[in-house]
């Protein structure tokens, strides 16, 4: 099978399911996929959307209803949650339009606002609007990285191989790096 086969076969369940979990690696290459003809922008965002927003709902939700007896068995996330608390009392709008464009903290982030009582109304639309403004931004940055790449190698078809491979080995690492820093 070659690489646009795999692309254009798995690519958007690829999105969907990197985004739920993290995936800003993962919307980067879609856009870059995109880029090259093998997957179509729109598309990408709608399943990075789709993909990130039912994360948020989940981790909030999880949150909301078994965050605090989860903070309680863990004291070392006591001291780091403080910070979000804080910036949720002062900012909350901004903090659940903005989370998402902050590297790391997509999954935390809802599942402590979940924990601080936040209304699960606003969250869902904040959310919605932040997540999809975050879902087109990441795209498109992949997808312009694209013509970037075009215009400092000329034709790109003969590194692509090598230009996916070096993505997803990136985000491979950063991936294994934060999982083992967690446990």
């Amino acid at each position: 099978m070659s690489l646009q086969e795999l692309v254009s076969n798995y690519g958007y369940l690829a999105i969907g399911v990197g985004t739920f979990l993290e995936g800003e690696t993962i919307l980067v290459l879609g856009g870059l996929a995109a880029h090259r003809g093998f997957l179509q922008l729109p598309w990408v965002v709608a399943c990075a959307f789709l993909g990130a927003f039912s994360g948020h709902q989940l981790y909030f939700h999880i949150g909301r209803h078994k965050g605090e007896k989860l903070l309680a068995r863990r004291p070392a996330w006591q001291a780091k949650s403080a910070k979000v608390f804080a910036m949720a009392e002062k900012h909350q709008i901004w903090l659940i339009l903005g989370f998402s464009f902050i590297y790391g903290v997509r999954t935390v982030t809802p599942f402590l606002l979940g924990v601080a009582g936040v209304s699960p109304m606003r969250f869902f639309l904040l959310s919605m609007i932040g997540t999809l403004a975050w879902a087109a931004v990441v795209a498109s940055v992949g997808y312009f990285f694209g013509y970037a790449l075009e215009s400092m190698l000329g034709n790109v078809k003969q590194y692509e191989l090598l230009i996916f491979g070096v993505f997803a080995g990136i985000g491979i690492i950063i991936w294994l790096i934060r999982h083992l820093r967690h446990r």
